[in-house]
């Protein structure tokens, strides 16, 4: 998909993680991935993740796919995604041993 067209739905990730960041989560996670993930950790969570899918509809299981797709990291750009150049021929040690 061309840039332009990727643009929208890539700041609507970005206010999305924004909003998680503010209210708490981590900075490159949604609010939908980590109202799955956190469903069963306390009073109040599994309504959230309720809402969230409410008010997605029309994408059946959304919360649900959020977080799959947070752990697929489907929305990483190529980049990161071991080809040459990418994550893994990065320099860096992998997130966990930082």
């Amino acid at each position: 998909m061309p840039p332009v067209k990727r643009m929208p739905l890539q700041i609507a990730v970005a206010f999305d993680q924004l909003c998680n960041a503010l209210l708490g989560g981590w900075a490159d996670e949604t609010l939908s991935s980590r109202a799955w993930r956190l469903r069963h950790s306390g009073r109040g969570r599994a309504t959230f993740r309720r809402v969230i899918d409410a008010l997605f509809f029309w994408q059946d299981g959304h919360c649900e796919a959020a977080y799959a797709s947070e752990l697929e990291r489907a929305h990483q750009p190529s980049a990161f995604a071991g080809v040459p150049g990418g994550a893994a021929d990065s320099p860096l040690p992998p997130l966990g041993e930082l």
